[in-house]
């Protein structure tokens, strides 16, 4: 039992460093020329959905990248990712000070479940392998970045260019976005696109065609802005058309002279004159701004809310009237249940010999003993005799 427990042990041991390489994804990049690392939705979509292989998902996912211990990207590492629904893109060109090893955090969300993963990436920078110093830079206007780094567009482009060039040895030496290079973002209509910069290098030189971007007959018709007599770019699709006033050409085979050594002088500076500071601006009367600006509004506030103080105290008519109405009405009642009281009165001063009617006798409980006043009906006690007596549809008050 001691040797199967020591096996299953190392089994365990071996199991768990098999893992632990999984995890990471190694990959290599050159020295100069442009690395892209794509991260499909698909591949991530059976981290999230492991045992459900019966049923295909396409959930929105938001990828974030890192280096790892760094909140940011190595400096020459680019990441994009256009939406959600969309994969995502590591991009960039190593330089000479970026070899070595790179290791890339990948976190990825999952926005239907909120479920997260976690992937490391490790790039090992290379030296160079090919020497390109034939380098062309073009302007791609109709696409955009996200566009250009999927392999068959840039395989699209490059079949293109190596029409121009007249060789196949060609390379991609960078990918830039218009927008790194300070251009405007485009209105989000149809037709309109940030714009994508192409270099591509290669040890062949460049064809006549190309030569003719270091003409100065080249720079003048593009700045007139008019029809260019030697465009002879080719592009099988209208969006990888280049723009050709905007393609350049860097020539890296002549070495580039060193700049001169500086001239060591007397140490002083030369005489430039009385300093003479400039006048003071004029003066200038502001009160006639701060009456229009502060005074006019101020005053115009104040008269507004004194009409509407007056239009909602002063000026309630209907509220008046209904008062005074409502006044008449109960004085109306008052005297005429006066009125009737005094006759009453009368009427029984009259009948002195006469029993007291047994409306007008409290009411006796014989159990109890108690005494209570008469009861009248809840309608009698308000309505006035002569009310009362009246048509309901007759008018009590005289007419004004």
């Amino acid at each position: 039992m001691a040797g199967w427990g020591d096996w299953t042990l190392a089994l365990t041991v071996c199991a768990a460093g098999l893992l632990v390489v999984q995890a990471d994804i190694l990959t290599y990049a050159t020295v100069g020329q442009l690395f892209v690392r794509e991260l499909q939705r698909e591949h991530f979509q059976n981290e999230f959905e492991p045992f459900l292989y019966g049923r295909v998902f396409n959930d929105p996912m938001v990828f974030k990248c890192n280096r790892e211990l760094f909140p940011d990207l190595p400096r020459w590492l680019r990441f994009t990712q256009r939406h959600p629904y969309d994969n995502g893109f590591l991009y960039g060109t190593p330089l000479q000070g970026d070899l070595g090893k790179n290791t890339v955090e990948i976190f990825v969300t999952n926005k239907r479940s909120y479920d997260t993963f976690k992937e490391r990436l490790v790039i090992n920078v290379g030296p160079a392998v090919k020497q390109m110093p034939y380098q062309a830079e073009f302007f791609i206007e109709l696409r955009e970045i996200e566009k250009v780094l999927p392999s068959e567009v840039q395989n699209e482009i490059k079949k293109d260019i190596q029409m121009i060039w007249g060789t196949d040895k060609l390379d991609y030496v960078n990918i830039t976005s218009a927008l790194d290079r300070g251009g405007r973002v485009p209105l989000p209509l149809a037709g309109h696109y940030e714009g994508v910069y192409v270099k591509l290098g290669s040890d062949q030189p460049y064809s006549k065609c190309l030569r003719r971007l270091q003409t100065e007959d080249h720079q003048r018709e593009c700045k007139a802005g008019g029809k260019i007599a030697g465009d002879c770019s080719v592009c099988t699709i209208p969006a990888n058309c280049v723009t050709w006033c905007k393609s350049v050409l860097i020539d890296l085979s002549r070495p580039v002279p060193p700049p001169p050594a500086p001239t060591v002088g007397s140490g002083i500076l030369a005489w430039g004159g009385e300093f003479n500071p400039p006048d003071s601006p004029p003066d200038r009367d502001f009160l006639p701004e701060y009456i229009v600006t502060v005074i006019i509004p101020f005053i115009l506030a104040i008269i507004l809310c004194l009409i509407l103080a007056y239009v909602m105290c002063c000026r309630r008519e209907g509220v008046q009237k209904r008062d005074a109405k409502t006044l008449d009405i109960q004085l109306y009642h008052y005297h005429t249940i006066h009125d009737n009281s005094s006759e009453l009165r009368t009427m029984a001063d009259g009948r002195s010999g006469a029993p007291q009617p047994r409306s007008t006798l409290p009411m006796f409980n014989a159990r109890t003993g108690e005494k209570a006043a008469p009861q009248y009906p809840f309608d009698s006690v308000h309505i006035p005799l002569i009310m009362a007596q009246q048509e309901p549809n007759v008018d009590t008050f005289p007419r004004k």
